[in-house]
Order: C-alpha cells, then structure tokens, then sequence
C-alpha cells in the first residue's frame, strides 16, 4: 500500500505478517526511474515548451492585428533614428486615425521623389510643422531636417513601442538557421 506519506509493505506467509519493502520484490523499469538531473530537463523543456506557446500566441496576435489594418510592425533598417531606435529593432506603430502625431512623435512615412513616386518608409520624428502644412522630420542621427515634408495621408503609423534587437533574428538568413 501505498499514498502521499510513503509506502507501507507486508508479506503474508504461513499465517503470518511480516514487515518488508516492496523494493525487495519489484524493480522498476528504468525508463520509469528519473533521476535529479532528468528532473531538471523535464522541467526546463516544459518552460521552454510554455515559452513557445507564448511567442505563437503573440505572433499570431501580431498578424491578425497587423492584416486588420490596427497595427504595423517594421524593422528598422538604418542607423538614422539612432541611440532612441538602433538597426535591428522592430517599431510598431498605430495608424494616424488612432494616434494623432504630433511634435516629438517618431512616425512611419512614405518618402517620395520630387517626381512623386514611391522611395520606401521612413521612419523620423517630428521637430515641427502641422498636418495642413506637412510635418518636419529629421532622423534623430541625421544632421539636418528631411526634405520632404509628409502630410496625415504620407503617413503610415505612428510609433508606440520600441522591441530591440530582435528584428536582426528575422531576417532570411537568421530564420533559415533558426
């Protein structure tokens, strides 16, 4: 018999009781037996197996917000935010519907070419200007102001968050070897 207080062994022979172990007559398998050290594996592959459900619920949360138009994150390619936003961090910005910018916000933009067309997305913050007139941004790293001068519709997100370095392990490569 057994329970939570131990184990309790008693050999019936002949008529009479005698006290035993139970390890005298039954051996079990190794593969029941865990040692300390396997303890310790089992327990660390259990939080490493809760730590990756966590990262797939936050991904996922991450897509369905970004493909509902709510949020947007981005990699941050260049040094031209720097020491506030590094190479490699990853912003998330909220669209200007839901968060005004306004003086001192970093803000994700389309640059265009005097022409009108298309470079890519800037992301620096605003040292001036308004919405009807177009903001002034400057990378906090560049030594002068933008040449363009992004208007509410230029602009596709305001930051909000800040995640380092992490945008480094997403890149093709990094995620190939993960």
């Amino acid at each position: 018999v057994s329970n939570n207080s131990g184990e309790q062994t008693m050999l019936i022979s002949g008529g009479q009781v005698i006290p035993s172990k139970a390890s005298l007559y039954v051996e079990a398998p190794k593969e029941r037996v865990v040692t300390g050290n396997q303890k310790r594996i089992l327990q660390a592959s259990g939080y490493v197996k809760y730590l990756g459900y966590a990262l797939v619920v936050v991904l996922l949360s991450f897509s369905a917000l970004s493909v509902t138009g709510m949020m947007k994150a981005r990699i941050v390619l260049t040094g031209s935010m720097a020491p506030s936003i590094k190479s490699g961090d990853i912003i998330l910005t909220l669209p200007p519907t839901r968060m005004v910018p306004k003086k001192g916000d970093v803000v994700a933009y389309v640059g265009k070419r005097f022409d009108g067309s298309k470079v890519g997305v800037f992301s620096h913050r605003i040292i001036g200007g308004d919405a009807n007139s177009g903001f002034i941004v400057k990378g906090d790293a560049n030594p002068s102001p933008d040449v363009q001068r992004p208007k509410i519709p230029d602009i596709t997100g305001v930051v909000f968050l800040t995640i380092p370095f992490i945008g480094r392990l997403l890149t093709p490569k990094s995620l190939m070897l993960i």
